[in-house]
């Protein structure tokens, strides 16, 4: 079976660096701007408004939303504060809406794109490629091994290694179909509207190596793609962003803490 090597799909970086909230009214040019976030982290999410500001995209493209709820907003009711109950933003489970309507008010003429994926109960890897049977994506291929390894020890960190070894292949799976359904809507916003296009998501989802930006780079390889990670502490010595923002943490419970407990 062939792989998706993750440095074959790579292109170059727009540019690289840790920058200040203020230097994101001057970002390069580029076609498709992902601009990460810490989902309940409000700076984050000031920040991202700035930057749509500044950018006056075209589009923009969340992740939270199902092309269905994106239906939902228009010129007339994206500053209404009652837009976040007709989206039933808060029912799926985001954070307050109030952080997030800033950034649809703020480029009040860009054409509003949902890249949620609705998995359908679906538990198998092939079923969840399936949802994107698109070849440019990739997501029929398997990954190297140690690209595997790695994104599945993400995945078990991030869920407080309390998930089942065997479920793993699957989160990955589903992982990779965010990205891949990002990347689709982003290049069909692109077309429908001209670009540039902001994509709106978690900052995982911003990374060049295995995010939105490496589906990007398989599928449109000639695109000028920009990544903009958000982060509340030191990210390494070669972040996976062309560019990267460090913010305070926000006081919040530890979301392992039940875990912990049983142990």
């Amino acid at each position: 079976m062939k792989t998706v090597l993750a440095w074959l799909i790579m292109v170059a970086p727009v540019w690289g660096g840790q920058i200040d909230a203020a230097d994101l009214a001057d970002l390069p040019a580029a076609d498709v701007v992902i601009v990460g976030e810490v989902h309940d982290n409000p700076v984050h999410h000031q920040n991202q408004a700035f930057a749509v500001a500044a950018i006056s995209p075209t589009a923009l493209v969340f992740e939270m939303l199902t092309p269905d709820q994106a239906a939902r907003v228009t010129a007339a009711n994206r500053a209404d504060p009652g837009l976040g109950a007709l989206l039933g933003w808060e029912a799926e489970g985001w954070p307050d809406f109030a952080m997030y309507q800033p950034i649809f008010t703020a480029s009040p003429t860009a054409a509003i794109y949902g890249a949620a994926v609705e998995l359908g109960g679906l538990r198998d890897v092939d079923s969840v490629a399936a949802l994107l049977p698109d070849p440019r994506f990739g997501l029929a291929m398997a990954l190297a091994p140690a690209d595997q390894a790695a994104r599945e020890a993400d995945q078990m960190a991030a869920h407080c290694g309390a998930l089942p070894v065997d479920l793993l292949p699957y989160m990955v799976a589903v992982q990779r179909l965010r990205d891949a359904t990002m990347a689709a809507k982003s290049l069909e916003a692109l077309a429908e509207t001209g670009g540039p296009v902001v994509v709106i998501t978690g900052t995982g989802h911003a990374r060049r190596d295995q995010g939105v930006p490496a589906a990007l780079a398989l599928a449109a390889p000639q695109l000028r793609v920009l990544s903009i990670g958000q982060l509340e502490g030191d990210p390494g010595a070669t972040p996976p962003y062309d560019l990267w923002l460090i913010t305070d943490p926000i006081p919040r419970e530890d979301p392992c803490a039940a875990f912990k407990a049983g142990d």
